[in-house]
């Protein structure tokens, strides 16, 4: 199998500096020998690689945006080209480190405390400690202001009462950045594995992101201390904050998996004989190749334009509501016409496609749906929100 070398039909390489292509080819090299040759058994066994976590924090992939000793202080558009290299292996893999990063180490850089950031920052970086983000809850998804979940005061600490659910990396987290109501409004707290009250359910019977975990977080009378609450982390402004920033990470993680899908497609296309040719020379299956990378060159320019505005300063919300809407829908189709490109052999786990298609519906889902990202831009450009 010829090794994976991206699509630049825009030449957009050119548009990235020498380190920008050096890490996006490390991670590229590195996803091509660690995770590409066993994801399938990994997904068929509903199992998260956690073996791969110490050496995702050794080549420096968690937070590599955010500051802190041992980090590299990447820009936007370093960060979201291992975004993009994770998501071509898997889906699953990238929404790890996105939920360690940007989920994680991101709020406790900026709204957490000087102790709580030398404890768990260097932890998180490493790979040492893995973290998940508690928000959404089973009547919360869309509308995380109607959340249930309550902090009250008692002494000099907390008592959380309340349920998170569809959390990744919520089993195996070492620590939680979990909102609740408090106080009249709602905040951020750390809540450490093994708190007394404090428990994990993984889901099972999964059919998509069968390579990650996902959980529901229990909290019954949990007594965390004082120092537990993110200082910083006052109002719902500041939960959807994180969640800007891990939006943006699924914009470039999309683009890696509709490369995967488009890559392993044309090579299908072009080995697979039919009507004494092979079917790469059909009218239809070009056109379907050409859709894809059409579609494809537009999700990189998208993705590149917001990570620029980013590291200007200038990127909204609704700057990202639109890359990760627009290429998430991109990347989906992509990977159903690949699938059907493929015929019978699309369904089976020794191809990529049917596994980054059923991987990319939840995708489509999280950090906020389709439709919501919709609204959002829509009450940007009417000034009405029609989602109220």
């Amino acid at each position: 199998m010829e090794p994976y070398e991206g699509i630049d039909f825009y030449e957009i390489d050119a548009l990235l500096s020498p380190e920008e292509r050096m890490i996006r080819d490390t991670v590229r090299r590195w996803v091509e020998r660690r995770v590409v040759p066993e994801i399938g058994s990994w997904t068929e066994q509903a199992t998260f690689p956690r073996h791969l976590v110490s050496e995702m924090g050794d080549l420096g992939i968690l937070g590599p945006n955010i500051p802190g000793e041992g980090s590299p202080e990447l820009g936007a558009v370093g960060y979201g080209l291992i975004q993009q290299e994770l998501e071509r292996g898997d889906s699953g893999l990238r929404s790890f480190a996105s939920v360690q990063g940007s989920l994680v180490m991101h709020p406790i850089h900026t709204y957490g405390s000087d102790e709580q950031k030398r404890r768990w920052l260097p932890l998180l970086r490493s790979g040492a400690a893995i973290g998940c983000y508690g928000l959404t809850e089973p009547d919360a998804g869309s509308n995380p202001g109607a959340m249930r979940t309550v902090a009250r005061r008692d002494g000099d600490g907390w008592v959380l009462n309340g349920a998170k659910m569809w959390i990744t990396n919520g089993s195996i987290a070492d620590v939680a950045v979990v909102f609740a109501k408090a106080d009249e409004t709602i905040r951020g707290f750390l809540v450490e594995a093994g708190t007394p009250g404090y428990s994990t359910v993984e889901t099972k019977h999964k059919w998509s992101l069968r390579a990650s975990v996902t959980s529901e977080l229990l909290f019954e009378d949990c007594r965390i201390p004082a120092g537990a609450a993110l200082p910083g982390a006052l109002g719902l402004k500041t939960a959807l904050d994180c969640l800007t920033q891990a939006r943006y990470g699924i914009a470039w993680g999309a683009v890696g998996a509709a490369g995967a899908c488009y890559h392993e497609a044309l090579r299908h296309a072009k080995t697979r004989v039919q009507f004494d040719g092979p079917i790469a020379g059909h009218q239809l299956v070009q056109r379907k190749l050409v859709e894809m990378v059409s579609e494809i060159t537009k999700g990189q320019l998208l993705a590149y334009r917001l990570g620029r505005l980013k590291e200007e300063g200038k990127a909204k919300f609704y700057h990202v509501s639109l890359a990760k809407r627009d290429n998430v829908r991109m990347a989906l189709q992509v990977a159903r016409d690949a699938r059907d490109l493929l015929g019978a052999s699309g369904i089976t786990l020794e191809h990529a496609s049917g596994r980054h298609m059923a991987n990319l519906e939840s995708v489509h889902t999280y950090e906020g749906t389709h439709d919501i990202h919709t609204l959002i831009i829509g009450s940007v450009l009417t000034g009405i929100e029609a989602y109220r």
